[in-house]
């Protein structure tokens, strides 16, 4: 376990894998098996551009050989700055094949929040664009690195101004690499530890330095696995990445990775870089379901709110929808039933955080229980508590804070012993800090954040 992480407890782990929940694989070894088991179906679409699982697989083998040539250690940190690109998956899986850990950032990032990234995971290494929507994301690394010298090498989607012969090296020492030029034979197989750290994903406080949650190779496989199977996801189906690809939603929920497990087709549009919710333009996105024939989607609320907007003016067929998944504490139900109406299609309403915490309505809910809660816990596993501020179980229907635990729930944010203090009870419970109730069927019903 990668130190300043907080692993579950033995016995914890041992009843995990007894019920079924862990199964012992690494992400990169699943996909591997995916690559072996759907071959040449269609895994990633980004415009014009189409990678095969195979070709999927094979470019992660080769970039993470690339990757070690070129300097990268096992259990070195790795930001992740990307677009909704194919990159992006291929970059993550084969940091991960290489024994790295990436370190998730969103866009819109700019050299404060970067800079707490690089201080408090002590980053090796940077991967993003060298410009990005007009911001000189290239210039930015080079200022961060300044500041913050384990961060040596930098991989951008193109090469900076001033590179020469494949990589150009900055005022401060920092080398950088067009991240198409990081290319070799495919290492032999790695070993991996299942209950290892497999990446790091920001928490979603609005800040520029938000805690660091760590995911296991085991938690994520069974997330996204057991969301994938809770919306009958399979080969058929074709997922759009319209919120940004490093966002939890996106990429498990069950998002990118889940859809990669069935078999499905993964579509990339990118996101603007207004903040780390935002998604892609309505009409990008309706265009890519028509063109793709998408058939599951996921939306916050502002996106959602857009497209409603949107659609009674589209020109596009977007039939082939069959799920539309929104995130969201106490989202208006009217706005659940328009975007219902105007697609005619199923929704559901997801509470989830990058902490673990993920709660959904089923296909076979009612439309009310759709509207007006957030479902319940995805596992049998999870464990939910609502009490007062002092840790009591207040009754069925009664407000109070939200505690939980669970197979894929962590135990403890990456380096930050006082948050953890304020955070976990003794027994191991996440406080999550939402305000929420459980109505007399079980479900949940998230009504916001605590002061």
């Amino acid at each position: 376990m990668l130190d300043g992480c907080t692993p579950h407890l033995p016995e914890t782990l041992g009843r995990y894998y007894d019920q079924g929940y862990y199964r012992g694989a690494a992400l990169p070894q699943l996909l591997a098996e995916h690559a072996r088991t759907y071959g040449t179906r269609t895994a990633l679409v980004h415009g014009e551009r189409r990678l095969t699982y195979r070709e999927l697989n094979r470019r992660v083998d080769r970039l993470a050989a690339g990757l070690t040539l070129r300097g990268m250690r096992a259990g070195d940190r790795v930001i992740v700055q990307l677009p909704n690109v194919p990159e992006f998956v291929v970059t993550v899986y084969a940091l991960m094949r290489a024994g790295a850990l990436p370190v998730f950032a969103s866009t819109s990032c700019r050299a404060d929040e970067i800079g707490h990234l690089a201080h408090i995971t002590e980053a090796a290494a940077y991967i993003g664009p060298s410009l990005h929507r007009g911001y000189d994301h290239a210039k930015m690394v080079e200022q961060v690195s300044n500041d913050h010298p384990r961060l040596r090498r930098a991989f951008t989607l193109d090469s900076p101004d001033g590179a020469q012969g494949g990589f150009s090296t900055a005022a401060s020492g920092c080398l950088f690499f067009p991240l198409s030029s990081v290319d070799a034979p495919m290492d032999p197989e790695r070993t991996y530890d299942p209950n290892d750290v497999a990446f790091l994903l920001p928490s979603g406080e609005s800040t520029a330095s938000p805690h660091l949650v760590p995911r296991t190779h085991n938690d994520y496989a069974y997330q996204t696995r057991a969301a994938a199977e809770l919306i009958d996801l399979g080969p058929k189906d074709v997922y759009l990445a319209a919120l940004p690809a490093e966002s939890n939603f996106a990429f498990g929920c069950p998002g990118i990775v889940g859809t990669l497990a069935t078999g499905g087709t993964v579509v990339l549009i990118d996101a603007p870089d207004t903040d780390f919710h935002s998604g892609s333009d309505s009409t990008d996105a309706f265009r890519a379901i028509e063109t793709e024939k998408v058939t599951v989607t996921s939306l916050d609320p502002d996106a959602a709110r857009q497209w409603l907007a949107a659609l009674p003016d589209a020109k596009y067929d977007l039939s082939s929808l069959r799920l539309v998944q929104i995130d969201g504490a106490g989202l208006d139900p009217e706005l659940v039933a328009g975007l219902q109406r105007a697609l005619g299609c199923r929704l559901q309403q997801v509470f989830e955080m990058a902490e673990g915490v993920l709660s959904l309505t089923r296909l076979t809910d009612t439309d009310d229980v759709i509207r007006h809660t957030q479902g319940r816990p995805l596992s049998p596993g999870d464990e939910l508590r609502v009490t007062d501020p002092d840790g009591t179980e207040v009754p069925t229907g009664t407000a109070g804070q939200l505690r939980t635990r669970g197979p894929y729930t962590l135990r403890g944010y990456y380096k930050s012993p006082d948050r953890n203090a304020r955070s976990f009870t003794l027994d191991g419970f996440y406080k999550t800090g939402d305000i929420a109730h459980l109505t007399d069927d079980g479900n949940l019903v998230v009504e916001g954040r605590m002061q």
